[in-house]
């Protein structure tokens, strides 16, 4: 769970990171969001204008609340943009992270100015933000960029969402740890093997590390999953013709090797013309792009007069 309170210029002035598992429910996570909120304000006099919750999983925009979110068990439907708006008696809104990720990139990081481009979120799952003519394209119901459920492979492997052959049951941090602790226990990567054997588990930051250092298996992995995500996006890039696709997310630490393979699998199956100035680059901004975007639609709610802050005004007195 990352937070951040920043000033008028969406400028951080206060940063926190806490652990946090989706998982355990909506009412445990966002009292902890709630109390990570009042402990980061607690020292200013000036008043908070306004939040902005991203979730990793398709949000009904209109309503607040997150749909069939399939790594979020126990949160389908549940108001969460009303329930911490109650508590925290401030206006709140709730989207995608994904989306959020993409605006903070536009304003602050590679794609600022860029009206059409695509950020690709790799991590637990993945997902895509879309900016199309300057502004979030979230689709009909909201879930516009979710590409991490669209098949990819013939493979059996059974995803999250009840499908088989998704690409994150294919290329998440999840489905590549998996992977690697197969190789480990077969005794084909040595480097994984030793990890295994000195933590008695094997995580994706141990594909990254091995990558790093050289090791086959790792940089195997690593290429493949990329070769993956490559094919897919080379139908979104001729499909939708992005001027810049940026790779965020735990996974895309994995630098050169990844970029370079999802780059490969792109410019070999997409139009020539659709390609002729596309630029595939890796975000700057690391965990602080999510707050960023956050910050600046909470600003843009607070400026355009959101519904909250009209009922608000027409309960004063003059």
């Amino acid at each position: 769970m990352a937070a951040a309170v920043t000033d008028a210029y969406i400028k951080p002035i206060d940063f926190i990171e806490e652990s946090s598992d989706v998982r355990s429910g909506p009412q445990p996570v966002l009292e902890q969001a709630a109390g990570l909120i009042a402990k980061m304000t607690s020292g200013y006099d000036e008043r908070l204008i306004g939040i902005r919750v991203g979730l990793p999983g398709p949000v009904r925009f209109r309503d607040g609340a997150p749909i069939a979110t399939p790594i979020m068990p126990g949160w389908d439907g549940y108001p969460v943009r009303d329930a911490l708006s109650e508590s925290l008696e401030v206006p709140v809104t709730v989207d995608n992270d994904v989306n959020i990720m993409a605006l903070g990139e536009q304003h602050r990081d590679v794609a600022r100015g860029i009206s059409d481009f695509l950020f690709v979120k790799i991590g637990t799952g993945i997902g895509s933000g879309i900016i199309c003519r300057g502004k979030i394209h979230r689709g009909a119901d909201g879930c516009a960029g979710d590409i991490g459920h669209i098949a990819v492979s013939s493979s059996n492997t059974l995803c999250h969402c009840g499908r088989l052959g998704c690409l994150e049951s294919e290329f998440s941090g999840v489905a590549l740890a998996a992977k690697a602790l197969s190789a480990a226990q077969l005794d084909a990567a040595p480097f994984l093997a030793q990890a295994l054997i000195d933590r008695g588990r094997v995580t994706a930051e141990d594909v990254a590390l091995g990558s790093s250092t050289g090791d086959a298996t790792s940089v195997g992995l690593i290429r493949e999953g990329g070769e993956l995500l490559g094919q897919l996006l080379a139908g979104l890039v001729n499909f939708f013709n992005p001027s810049m696709i940026v790779m965020g997310g735990g996974l895309a630490s994995f630098g050169h090797p990844l970029i370079a393979a999802v780059r490969s699998a792109i410019f070999r199956r997409s139009a020539p013309l659709a390609t002729s100035n596309l630029s595939i680059v890796r975000s700057q901004l690391g965990a602080q792009v999510g707050v960023i975007g956050a910050a600046f639609l909470a600003s843009e709610a607070f400026l355009n007069g959101s519904d909250w802050v009209v009922r608000c005004l027409n309960k004063v007195k003059v």
